[in-house]
């Protein structure tokens, strides 16, 4: 009996010592960097290409991990306008088609416009950035401003950037394509220059052309000819400083149809992100590293110390573009794939990034590190 008291008092006295449960922080700033087609294959061997040894990404020191399913509404295998939408609006929908309801037929008919966190953020206040490595009217950097059936329709997307649904639209815009956005919008009947005097925003066609007093600028390159590390520092100086906080997506391509391209971009990103991450503070700002759809590579050989891409360097050469490359340790079917997508996060708000879930969680994670609520619009 004395022994009994004895243990329940000493158990009660633990509890009343026992520091309560601290609140989950709560974000003023959100940083999404999304590494397109980067499946947890594509992170692995990016570490074995940039470091050789598993593990060395600065992103894979992140404490909170989780596995994200990409599928759309109706198939196994995601493409990034669907991959990319689920994440920034929490629903699913079709491939090909970009932040808009599942209802919508590609090329054909619109579905409902779903809500982003761009949008919400735009709305509530908070400044706005995307780059991009790829063309800025691409499905992934698309799904955060525009709505639309058809991720091909890019002189409608772009023009959507000047016409926002919610707030004064994005402030910051990064990106490449020029030429083949000029053409659909010259088919359209408008072009850059138009589009530029009629909402007063320069469309400048090289990062160094924004001159730092223009606190809204649009970059448009040609293709393939921007510095993402450069335009994303860029973006974040001229966002930090919103009192309200930010939102800035960052993507950086990732697909492997060349190997060593393709990974040595994710090599690059994770530098870029752990300067990023350097730059900014974890206890109010949320770091969200994923995919919006995984890719057909598999390591399946080699050893420490030797070049993981052994015999890519004579693939390369013979010019041969086959849909499967067979390196001596790796092996690269190019296509798109249906497994889950790695979700990796620091900062505030991290710690709803765990489990399986689906892409859609992430739109949640944003608007709880937030604080907000889906309004359904």
């Amino acid at each position: 009996m004395l022994k009994g008291l004895l243990a329940a008092a000493s158990l009660l006295s633990l509890a009343i010592a026992a520091p309560a449960l601290a609140e989950p922080q709560k974000a003023k700033n959100v940083i999404v960097f999304l590494a397109d087609a980067g499946g947890v294959p594509s992170v692995n061997a990016a570490s074995l290409l940039g470091y050789g040894q598993p593990l060395k990404l600065h992103v894979q020191q992140w404490p909170n991990l989780g596995l994200s399913d990409t599928t759309p509404v109706d198939q196994f295998v995601s493409d990034s306008a669907n991959g990319m939408s689920a994440i920034m609006t929490g629903v699913k929908t079709h491939n090909g088609v970009i932040s808009q309801g599942p209802e919508g037929v590609r090329g054909k008919t619109d579905g409902a416009p779903t809500k982003t966190l761009l949008e919400y953020a735009e709305e509530r206040g908070l400044r706005t950035g995307v780059v991009t490595s790829q063309p800025i009217t691409d499905a992934t950097p698309a799904a955060t401003y525009a709505h639309s059936n058809d991720r091909k329709k890019w002189g409608e997307i772009f023009q959507q950037a000047f016409k926002p649904r919610f707030g004064d639209g994005v402030d910051v815009l990064f990106g490449t394509g020029r030429t083949a956005i000029d053409k659909q919008l010259t088919a359209a009947g408008t072009g850059f220059d138009q589009l530029a005097k009629a909402n007063n925003r320069p469309i400048y066609a090289k990062l160094e052309d924004a001159p730092a007093t223009n606190t809204r600028p649009i970059v448009v390159t040609e293709d393939d000819q921007i510095d993402t590390r450069a335009a994303t520092l860029r973006a974040l100086d001229l966002l930090k400083g919103s009192p309200k906080g930010y939102l800035l997506v960052v993507e950086w391509d990732a697909h492997t149809d060349d190997p060593r391209e393709g990974l040595q971009h994710i090599v690059d990103f994770d530098k870029l992100i752990a300067e990023i991450e350097a730059r900014v503070d974890l206890k109010d700002t949320l770091l969200l590293f994923t995919a919006d759809h995984s890719f057909g590579l598999q390591v399946d050989g080699g050893k420490r110390g030797e070049p993981l891409l052994e015999g890519y360097d004579a693939w390369k050469a013979s010019g041969k573009d086959e849909d499967v490359i067979r390196l001596k340790n790796v092996m690269v079917n190019r296509t798109h794939t249906g497994e889950e997508v790695v979700a990796l996060a620091t900062g505030a708000g991290a710690e709803r990034v765990r489990g399986y879930f689906p892409n859609t969680h992430l739109f949640g994670v944003v608007m709880d590190a937030w604080g907000w609520k889906k309004d359904g619009k």
